[in-house]
C-alpha cells in the first residue's frame, strides 16, 4: 500500500489540518479566559499563538470555534516557544477529556479538510 505522506518528516498519528480562528482558555485554578489564535488542530490537540508564556504540564479549558460550533476539550500544555523577533509565544496542547460528539465533528471536519489535495 502506498504512503499518502506528503512530508516525511511528519512523524504525527493523527491528521493535522489548518485552522485560522480565535480562540479562549483558562488555565485551571483560575477564572480569568485568556485569547489565543488557533494554527492547527488535530484529534489529539491544537497549537495555538498567544502573548504569554505557558508552563508544559499546566491544565487548559479551551474554547475553539470549529465552523458553526464551539469545542470545549480540556487538555495540558505540552510546549511553549517564544517567536522569533516577537513578544508571542506558540503553544502546544495535548487534549486529555474532549466530549464525545464534539470530538466526532472535530473528527468529519478534520476528514474534510485534510483530504483536499
Amino acid at each position: 500500500m502506498e504512503s499518502m505522506d506528503t512530508n516525511p518528516q511528519e512523524k504525527r498519528l493523527f491528521p493535522r489540518t489548518r485552522l485560522k480562528t480565535s480562540l479562549r482558555y483558562q488555565m485551571r485554578g483560575t477564572s480569568e479566559y485568556r485569547n489565543g489564535v488557533c494554527d492547527d488542530i488535530s484529534l489529539v490537540g491544537i497549537g495555538f499563538v498567544n502573548n504569554e508564556f505557558l508552563t508544559p504540564d499546566t491544565l487548559v479549558s479551551l474554547e475553539v470555534s470549529v465552523m458553526s460550533r464551539i469545542l470545549r476539550p480540556i487538555g495540558k500544555i505540552s510546549w511553549s516557544n517564544q517567536l522569533p523577533h516577537s513578544n508571542r509565544f506558540r503553544v502546544g496542547v495535548k487534549f486529555l477529556e474532549f466530549d464525545a460528539t464534539e470530538k466526532n465533528y472535530l473528527a468529519d471536519f478534520i476528514s474534510l479538510h485534510v483530504n483536499k489535495f
